[in-house]
């Protein structure tokens, strides 16, 4: 009887998830026009309903920028999301940094001037899961190939002595993970939040590891915008970041305001926010050298890239240096 319930509400809360990732956020943009002033500049963002991207939500909710408009552009999935940004549609996005970095190699101009946040990301697994060991032969979801999430699944293994081949990597939809942990469909999954918080917050599935006891320092999610629009607007783009560090300062302090704010863009229950705020933080979102240079590292030890963009052609700190 208490495994019928956890299921049926597990399944009540990813149905409620996926209507939010359908829907939520659709009220929140501007209509790409300035209303009473014409000659602000509107820059798009595009970005996921994810904890990943709440400094946006709140430099968004805030609005206390002069120069131009801001409006957020939410989508369905990464892919859809990097055809935006590449052909132009958008200004910039929150984004996995590692298909941002594949766009560049690629000859996409962009130029990552943030983080999105620091840490956040967990290896959810069953709950009869009690070592890496124990997923050996068994199927281990992840977003996406490109996805700081994948390194995090092969160091994870190889850190146990293990090949990235002793468990089947599958790429899955965030929402679809944990219905298809609840269903024994995989015996665990690592993802952006809040949706490894959805499992742990039922006691349908258990933290194995936080990203930092894999992977000190990783690099996730970035704050990346097209070069054209800041060489060509450069007073804007400034005006952008300088609000987005103040809005990753208000996201750090997880009040009820930083709830609310963020409520409007992601739908989920105030336990499982309150979790994943537990893992993540907002502060000191510039992107170090240092921790660049491993990500491309294990990028080129994977074989997902042959020649990652270096850090001074990818990484545009001057915009972050000079925030106020």
């Amino acid at each position: 009887m208490k495994n019928s319930f956890k299921s049926a509400l597990l399944l009540m809360i990813t149905a409620m998830l996926i209507l939010a990732l359908a829907a939520c956020g659709t009220g929140n943009s501007d209509s790409g026009q300035s209303s009473g002033d014409g000659e602000k500049k509107t820059v798009k963002i595009g970005y996921l309903p994810i904890t990943h991207a709440v400094p946006l939500y709140i430099e968004k909710e805030m609005e206390e920028y002069e120069n131009f408009n801001l409006e957020l552009i939410k989508f369905g999935s990464w892919p859809e999301l990097m055809d935006a940004l590449n052909t132009g549609r958008i200004d910039g996005a929150s984004v996995l940094v590692t298909l941002a970095m594949k766009a560049k190699e690629q000859g996409i101009d962009l130029k990552a001037v943030a983080l999105g946040h620091r840490d956040g990301n967990v290896l959810v697994t069953a709950n009869d899961i009690n070592n890496a060991e124990d997923l050996k032969g068994k199927t281990f979801a992840i977003p996406h190939k490109f996805s700081t999430h994948n390194i995090l699944l092969y160091q994870m293994l190889k850190q146990n002595g293990m090949e990235y081949e002793d468990v089947k990597a599958v790429e899955m939809p965030p929402a679809e993970m944990p219905a298809a942990l609840s269903e024994g469909r995989v015996a665990g999954y690592v993802v952006a939040e809040p949706f490894g918080a959805i499992s742990v917050a039922i006691d349908n599935g258990k933290v194995l590891y936080q990203d930092q006891d894999i992977w000190a320092d990783s690099i996730d999610c970035t704050l990346v915008l097209r070069n054209d629009f800041i060489q060509e607007n450069n007073e804007v783009a400034q005006e952008f970041v300088n609000e987005y560090v103040k809005a990753g300062e208000m996201a750090e302090l997880k009040n009820e305001h930083t709830h609310e704010m963020s409520s409007k863009y992601m739908k989920v229950e105030k336990d499982v926010l309150d979790l994943s705020f537990q893992w993540i933080s907002y502060d000191n979102l510039r992107i170090k050298e240092e921790e660049y240079e491993e990500l491309k590292n294990n990028l080129t030890e994977m074989g997902l890239m042959e020649n990652p963009p270096a850090y001074d052609e990818f990484v545009d700190n001057s915009l972050m240096d000079k925030a106020k």
